[in-house]
């Protein structure tokens, strides 16, 4: 999103201290991250509870079921709505983006993506770039398969509890940045049971900062589902904080949903057939708009 033409993104708050000079958020709308970005009612568990098979072979285990899970989400129609606002310090809101779209087949079985609602932009001090519009498909639904392994460098974290569920954290940045590419980078929390990703908080990279150009890219956070009891799809993005150009603070709010998922045919062979316990299966709660 460009502001009076530079580009920008939009980023969650990763702690409190990004909040002063500007209007407290409220607790429904953004769960707080403290130092180490432990989610508050989470709870990290002690070294003993080290997980019971080696970090690599979780690594290897949970890239697997990610590959197999996004093959499958291939097959799959949904809608996504997303919202952008912008906002001054002092919490006056200013313009907006606002595109519902949906992920459906071609009678010969083409997936494509064909807006049904997009109103004109009021957004103001910001716009889209080609990156937003990029990461609102492959990064803000981040997905970490076998193949993208080689990208990436995994720090163990431990263990922690996200509601109920019981998951393994893991720090993620990108190994090297390459022209041209979008990466993830920040933090992503894997059921224990499922050995599929449940949660993510992070931020696209790289920004990008020139001459007579900004483009940053702010902090997210993405929480998945159960669908169908057997992937943990992504059903809601949101972000909340402040973008610092160089001669402007603007601080950007986005909601983006994923909802209606329907499988569109079976194509997908299941490694795994066993079904998820429908009260294992329950995702992280987040809180409402």
């Amino acid at each position: 999103m460009p502001r009076a033409g530079r580009a920008l993104s939009v980023l969650l708050l990763a702690s409190a201290g990004l909040e002063q000079g500007m209007p407290q958020v409220p607790q429904k709308e953004a769960k707080q991250f403290s130092a180490g970005h432990e989610l508050q009612g989470s709870k990290t568990e002690p070294p003993s509870n080290a997980p019971a098979i080696p970090v690599d072979e979780i690594i290897r285990q949970f890239a697997a079921k990610e590959a197999e899970f996004k093959k499958a989400r291939d097959n799959y129609t949904y809608t996504q709505l997303v919202r952008i606002q912008e906002y001054d310090l002092d919490g006056r809101r200013g313009g907006e983006f606002h595109r519902t779209s949906e992920v459906i087949f071609t009678p010969e079985g083409k997936r494509y993506e064909r807006i049904t609602w997009e109103p004109p932009s009021t957004l103001r001090r910001v716009s889209l770039s080609r990156e937003d519009l990029e990461d609102l498909s492959s990064i803000q639904p981040f997905v970490l398969t076998s193949d993208d392994l080689g990208k990436y460098i995994l720090d163990y974290q431990g263990r922690e509890r996200v509601d109920e569920i019981g998951t393994y954290v893991f720090r993620v940045r990108p190994r090297r940045i390459e022209p041209g590419q979008r990466y993830f980078e920040g933090t992503i929390w894997v059921d224990d049971q499922d050995l599929q990703i449940v949660k993510t908080y992070g931020k696209a990279v790289p920004d990008y900062r020139r001459r007579n150009e900004e483009n940053l890219f702010p902090r997210f956070e993405t929480y998945r589902e159960n669908i169908d009891g057997k992937y943990w799809f992504p059903t809601y993005t949101r972000a909340d904080d402040i973008l610092h150009f160089k001669n402007d603070d603007i601080r950007i709010r986005m909601v983006v949903r994923y909802s209606d998922y329907k499988q569109f045919k079976s194509t997908v062979r299941i490694l795994d057939p066993k079904q998820v316990d429908p009260d294992t299966a329950r995702p992280p709660q987040r809180p409402e708009d």
